[in-house]
């Protein structure tokens, strides 16, 4: 049986995501873990804290330095800390909350749109299509996180990491890049 002590010693869900939200992720600091939607199960108790880690693609070469970093900063907490990378809980980029959403834009990423809405009706996602049939409904053109215009260009659906593509802005003349809508 646990203590009313060590009960009350015990870190809550929302104190073990608060540590978690001061973890930057690695390829994009300006925006959190918790931001990105990468935090699935969060399990405290005597025994020790288990997290549900959600790569955002599989071979993220990332998740290691997350895994590590997640370990220390919970350390805080003095209990064992479990990370679990799982693909259980699929990542999706609605996972993005609007707060990382906006991190992102201020730092210069294209926010990826939100796909609930978006795919409706049992339409599957097209991730990336370079040659769209017909029929498909109307990409929407990636706004430029500098200056908003739609005015954009798809320069390489490859960026630097396999969650980002190269956009181009024809108003600011920037180029950008933009996260992948999974």
């Amino acid at each position: 049986m646990v203590s009313e002590a060590l009960r009350r010693a015990l870190p809550d869900r929302d104190a073990v995501v608060a540590t978690l939200d001061t973890i930057a992720d690695p390829e994009i600091p300006a925006v959190s873990i918790v931001q990105l939607g990468m935090i699935g199960e969060v399990e405290t108790g005597p025994d020790g804290i288990r997290i549900e880690l959600l790569p955002t693609f599989v071979g993220c070469p990332a998740l290691e330095v997350i895994r590590d970093t997640m370990t220390e900063r919970l350390a805080v907490h003095g209990l064992p800390v479990e990370v679990v990378v799982s693909f259980t809980t699929p990542w999706t980029s609605d996972r993005i909350s609007p707060a990382g959403r906006e991190a992102l834009r201020r730092s210069g990423f294209a926010p990826p749109p939100q796909l609930a809405a978006a795919i409706g009706g049992g339409r599957a996602l097209q991730v990336l299509d370079l040659a769209p049939a017909a029929d498909d409904w109307p990409e929407e053109p990636t706004p430029c996180p500098y200056c908003g215009s739609t005015r954009t260009t798809l320069v390489s659906p490859f960026g630097p990491t396999q969650c980002r593509s190269v956009h181009h802005c024809a108003d600011c003349r920037q180029p950008f890049e933009g996260f992948k809508a999974v």
